[in-house]
């Protein structure tokens, strides 16, 4: 700072309450010029910052604050007194003096016990530290050379910004509880030992010792965890089976407390790394994305939550929230919607084990399978190394999420409406006995499949089914093989699918009741016409309509039209719904919904809601307008089904 260059390296006699003192002026980098008047006291015994400028410049060490809160000796006159007191009497003293030129609220960081909310006085004392550099160099190199990998790798910045600007480790601690400092002082020759074995006489003289009183703070303590759970320093069996370990989760918090200590005491006393993977897991925040916190009062119990949802349905959502990367947004709403998930698969078990009466497995083997059968048991193989996959990548919601969409949208959904053609239909005894040992056989691999999500249910469920083994939790998780998957059953049963599911959408879109029975015609696409031929009756009665095939067919007056796969589906719509009622219902709502797009359009074409509105709601606004325009394209085709006069 140029202002004050010319006093640098000169000591100035400067009027206190102690009368006038000697003062050194210094510079130093530590120090804001902008700040204030760019001029600071320097107290190094009391003050991190002030200590680290002392030490660069050599200045004294003058401890006026003892252990016990009050002034010391070097205090001079205000010796005895409490620290806050004293305060209070330097600045009367100050004002007496004519010392003070004003005072005014002033905001700061003061550092406070996380207990009991005392303020803390910064003190120099005399510790035990471990040098710390070298430990962290082979640390660093093991995660370098991805003998130790950190998920996400964006930790892994993290982890080498602290390690490559480590400093000395302060271990000791003034603690009740803890490892004992393994030091012992005499007195009489003036000596510290540090021993490895306990010591009841000084090795050098023979005299009476002390142990030191400190312990080893905690993170020390629990560097040591991986290999000292295991025996440690002794040749274990188990420190040669288990050490070192496959996985560390842990929270990115304590990312250098735990981790990084760890790595470097592993490496320096086994000469191996503790674990291989660091799968560092998201933090919990409420449904507005703030950190949970018992003074904000958004703190969800987990016993309260378990209690109330279920601790599947609680422990279902953890993972299917926890993105790489992301944290967790929890919300009454997502857990009530994973409880209905575990309802839905309680309901699917409860379906499945009233229908399974005269169910044979080895007579089942034999029976062939339908097209639905080879659908859902291909879809299963596919959903097995969908979630073996990304569970190997700690991609957790993409697991949870891949046996929820098969478990609801396919087994479900779809399966389990078509099996029961079979199973209510005692005429056709192998299909019934197929379409028994295909449901046993998925739901109890799904299960497996499922029971690390959610343990409790898939358990109760599985010892009700037919199966091998003591436990749910001891049985092989399962695999995928490639001879599981059947593409040919997955494409054709896929255009089924959606010819049921066009029709479906005809029914929602011209608004008629479900109890309603269509006619519909259905123009096969070449080649199409053997695949239609036999799965007719399943197109029926998913659909609810009554199904014509035929190769030649046109498209008559007021139907509704549908295009899957190259096949043209043709619902007919005179004498089931009020054709003029619709038609000008239909016009009614495109006209608003056309005002809508507009409205949107507009708005968002002026640059100074573009640019000033914040933008979750300009995005939110996008959103809907993509919505006005996809509903105007659904309403337009409705109306030109209805528009045929």
């Amino acid at each position: 700072d140029r202002r004050y260059a010319q006093y640098v390296g000169k000591t100035l006699e400067v009027p206190s309450v102690d009368g006038t003192v000697s003062i050194r002026v210094v510079a130093d980098e530590a120090v804001d010029p902008k700040f204030g008047t760019g001029v600071i006291k320097v107290t190094p015994g009391h003050d991190p910052v002030d200590f680290e400028i002392g030490k660069r410049h050599g200045l004294p060490i003058r401890t006026v604050i003892g252990f016990d809160g009050r002034m010391t000796a070097a205090a001079g006159r205000y010796a005895g007194l409490d620290r806050f007191e004293c305060r209070k009497r330097i600045v009367d003293d100050m004002k007496a003096l004519g010392l003070v030129e004003r005072i005014e609220p002033y905001r700061h960081t003061v550092g406070v016990c996380y207990r009991c909310k005392t303020v803390v006085e910064p003190l120099v004392s005399k510790q035990w530290w471990v040098r710390t550099k070298p430990l962290a160099e082979p640390a660093i190199k093991a995660v370098r050379d991805a003998r130790i990998k950190i998920i996400p790798r964006s930790w892994t910045k993290t982890y080498y910004h602290w390690m490559e600007n480590i400093r000395p480790w302060c271990i000791s601690r003034q603690l009740w509880w803890g490892h004992r400092i393994p030091a012992w002082y005499c007195d009489r020759c003036d000596t510290v030992h540090v021993s490895r074995t306990d010591l009841a006489a000084c090795p050098s003289c023979g005299g009476a010792v002390r142990q030191d009183p400190d312990v080893l703070d905690t993170w020390f303590s629990s560097g040591l965890w991986p290999f000292s759970t295991m025996g440690w320093p002794d040749d274990t069996p188990e420190l040669r089976a288990y050490y070192p370990t496959a996985v560390l989760v842990t929270g990115f918090d304590i990312l250098f407390f735990w981790v990084a200590r760890m790595a470097m005491l592993g490496l320096h006393f086994t000469q191996a790394v503790p674990f291989h993977d660091v799968y560092i897991h998201a933090l919990v925040r409420d449904a507005e994305g703030q950190k949970m916190s018992k003074s904000k009062g958004n703190v969800a119990d987990p016993l309260e939550v378990m209690d109330r949802y279920g601790t599947d349905a609680f422990r279902f959502t953890l993972a299917a929230l926890a993105g790489l990367g992301r944290d967790v947004r929890i919300s009454d709403e997502r857990i009530e919607g994973y409880r209905n998930f575990t309802n839905k698969l309680w309901n699917a078990a409860r379906l499945v084990l009233s229908n399974l009466d005269g169910y044979d497995a080895a007579k089942a083997r034999k029976a062939e399978p339908a097209l639905a059968d080879r659908w859902i048991q291909s879809r299963l193989a596919a959903t097995v190394g969908t979630v073996r996959t990304a569970l190997r990548r700690y991609r957790f919601n993409d697991a949870a999420s891949a046996v929820y969409q098969f478990l609801w949208h396919e087994y479900c959904d779809w399966y389990l409406e078509i099996a029961k053609l079979s199973l209510y239909h005692a005429e056709h005894p192998d299909a019934r006995l197929r379409t028994q040992h295909t449901l046993v056989e998925v739901l109890e691999t799904t299960l497996r499949l499922l029971h690390p999500f959610m343990p409790f249910i898939t358990e109760e469920v599985w010892q009700r089914l037919p199966h091998r083994g003591e436990s749910i939790m001891i049985a092989p998780y399962p695999k995928a093989a490639r001879n599981q998957h059947d593409p040919t059953a997955e494409r054709e049963m896929g255009v089924v699918m959606d010819v049921v599911t066009a029709v479906r959408n005809i029914r929602g879109a011209m608004r008629i009741a479900d109890g309603v029975t269509l006619t519909a015609t259905l123009r096969p696409a070449r080649g199409a016409e053997a695949l239609f031929a036999t799965t007719g009756p399943l197109v029926e009665t998913l659909a609810r309509a009554r199904l014509r095939i035929d190769p030649r067919a046109s498209r008559p007056r007021n139907s509704a039209l549908a295009v899957v796969a190259g096949s043209e589906i043709y619902v007919e719509l005179a004498g089931v719904i009020d054709l003029a009622a619709e038609r000008a219902r239909l016009q009614k709502e495109i006209e608003r919904v056309k005002e809508s797009v507009e409205f949107r359009k507009r708005k968002l074409a002026r640059p100074e809601f573009v640019e000033r509105a914040p933008a979750e709601i300009v995005a939110r606004e996008r959103e809907r307008l993509a919505a006005d325009e996809a509903l105007l394209e659904k309403l337009t085709a409705s109306l030109g089904w209805v528009d045929d006069r």
